[in-house]
Formats: structure tokens, sequence, C-alpha cells
């Protein structure tokens, strides 16, 4: 999770993204920092994506992606949780580097006056630039959503 500033206070954002595309399937937000917040992030995900039981669902160690909420939420979708360890900021870089695009690319340069321009605005970030035109040396310097393009048409020609 991360947090954006407005006029009206903290608005919290939490995000799923798809390690394999690099892509934000999924995501939340809140003017509380509530395991509600990170439990729709992940409905919105499996609901978008569908996936297999046995996926791996990455996080820090926050209390939120701890709670029974979210661990029950796991469980009822046959997904593994998965945790930072204590203090290593290595684990969740993909996510870090995320929210770090997201401020410098667009938060820094606005000044919000309420939390639902605010998440217009992430919204748009992520559904208009991130995803379909964000290049990523990780994926040979395309987009998330061409990567998963040339991933389907990949599938499909075998």
């Amino acid at each position: 999770m991360t947090y954006v500033w407005t006029q009206e206070g903290w608005l919290y954002l939490a995000v799923v993204i798809d390690l394999c595309l690099r892509k934000v399937v999924g995501w939340s937000m809140s003017p509380r920092m509530k395991s509600q917040l990170v439990c729709d992030a992940l409905k919105m995900a499996a609901w978008q994506r569908r996936p297999k039981a046995g996926l791996i669902h990455h996080s820090d160690r926050g209390s939120q992606y701890a709670s029974k909420a979210f661990r029950k939420l796991l469980r009822i979708n046959g997904f593994q949780g998965s945790m930072s360890r204590k203090g290593d900021c290595w684990d969740n870089a993909v996510v870090e580097s995320f929210f770090g695009s997201l401020k410098q690319e667009r938060v820094q340069w606005r000044n919000y006056q309420t939390r639902y321009e605010a998440q217009q605005d992430i919204l748009q970030y992520i559904s208009g630039w991130y995803n379909p035109y964000r290049l990523h040396s990780t994926l040979n310097y395309v987009s998330p959503n061409d990567y998963e393009k040339r991933l389907l048409e990949t599938k499909h020609a075998a």
C-alpha cells in the first residue's frame, strides 16, 4: 500500500500486480488503511484474471495482509500467501517500483483538492497510461498490455 496527500487528507492505495506481465490487475483506494482496502484489491484482481488455485500472492508484512479477513480471502480462492522477510524491502520491489513510478510520473505534479479527484487521476494513470503504454525494461521495453498480447499470441500459435 501507499498513500497520496489530498486537501481532504490521505488517500490510501493498494494494488495487485501480475509479476509476469508487470501489469496492475487489481486496485483499491480508501481514506482509511483497513484490511478491506487490500481485500478489495485482491477481489478485483481475482475477478478480472480468474487465476487458478495455487496462485502465490506476495505482500509486505503490513497488518492488513496479516488480517483474518485477508487470510480468509486467500484461503477461499485457493491462493497461497507469501510475506516479505522482516526488514527486507527487496521482496516487494515490483510493487514499490510501481508506487515510485506513480508518484514520480503523476502524483508529485498534482495538487489534489479531493480524494475523488486523486482517485480519478490515479485510475487514469493505471488504465490509461501504465498498463497500455508505459514501457518496462523487464518486458523488453514493451507495455504490460502489449506483453500480455504477445504472450497470448504465442500460446495460440503453439
